[in-house]
């Protein structure tokens, strides 16, 4: 079984108040910003390492980032994922979801046949629920999300839990095909400081435009469709008020507070 799992690095939770964006493209700078595997990317290379120990094969991580994702992916490798893929040009820089699909389904094409693409439902630096189905349109393979269970059939069918609004549903389906998967599907690993240093001999390659068959017309800022317009800050609209003293001062400075507003 051959899963390929498309991961995004994602700036970290910890230092997004350092978060700027270009004045001229209006995409966001995350240059010196330390990066992280996309959480619900986590979940779905759990899922792939989980499917590839019970029915053997390999974990393929692919990803389109700066050279600077190299650290990411090495975690991708501290997990169990057998090796990397990192796409990275100047050329991809600015992609939309569009962009970043069909440079990412080139990458996919130079790897070969598959089994699964595995994708998380969304980022959280952008939200837009959109490569997976893309990455199959390009493919040509079927697309399910909102995935939260998978078992593989002995005869070759594939059972598929999708979740809806008000409940799920169970669709059977033959590889390949492209899944993208909830928080609930799994509960990422623990890296043990032996994954560290067993990650470190393991494989990360690096394809740049050049190395794959691409129309230049779709990658990067000037092949994409949809463009960030402007983004801003709204103002604060309320002060905080640090209330001091002990307990049971506070505790009255509080109710007078909240009797002078009428809340209480």
């Amino acid at each position: 079984m051959k899963i390929i799992v498309s991961l995004k690095p994602v700036p970290d939770f910890n230092h997004w108040n350092r978060l700027q964006l270009d004045p001229k493209t209006k995409t966001l700078v995350r240059k010196g910003i330390p990066g992280t595997i996309n959480s619900l990317d986590r979940h779905a290379l759990e899922v792939a390492l989980q499917l590839r120990e019970k029915h053997s094969g390999e974990v393929v991580v692919l990803s389109m980032a700066p050279p600077d994702a190299i650290p990411v992916l090495r975690e991708a490798l501290a997990m169990g994922a057998d090796r990397a893929i990192l796409l990275s040009d100047r050329l991809f820089a600015g992609a939309d979801t569009l962009g970043t699909a069909y440079t990412l389904s080139a990458g996919i094409e130079k790897l070969g046949a598959f089994d699964l693409l595995l994708c998380g439902d969304q980022t959280v630096d952008g939200g837009t629920a959109q490569v997976s189905a893309q990455l199959a349109e390009f493919l040509g393979v079927p697309n399910v999300m909102h995935v939260s269970a998978i078992d593989v059939g002995p005869d070759g069918i594939w059972t598929v839990r999708s979740q809806i609004e008000r409940g799920y549903v169970l669709l059977e389906i033959k590889p390949p095909m492209t899944l993208s998967v909830v928080k609930g599907i799994s509960e990422p690993r623990y890296i043990t400081l032996m994954n560290i240093l067993e990650a470190e001999s393991k494989e990360i390659q690096v394809w740049s435009a050049s190395d794959l068959s691409l129309r230049e017309s779709w990658v990067g800022l000037a092949g994409s469709p949809t463009q960030m317009a402007d983004l801003f800050v709204p103002p604060r609209k309320g002060v905080a008020e640090m209330l001091s003293g002990t307990p049971e001062e506070k505790a009255a400075l509080l109710a007078d507070r909240l009797h002078r507003l009428g809340l209480c």
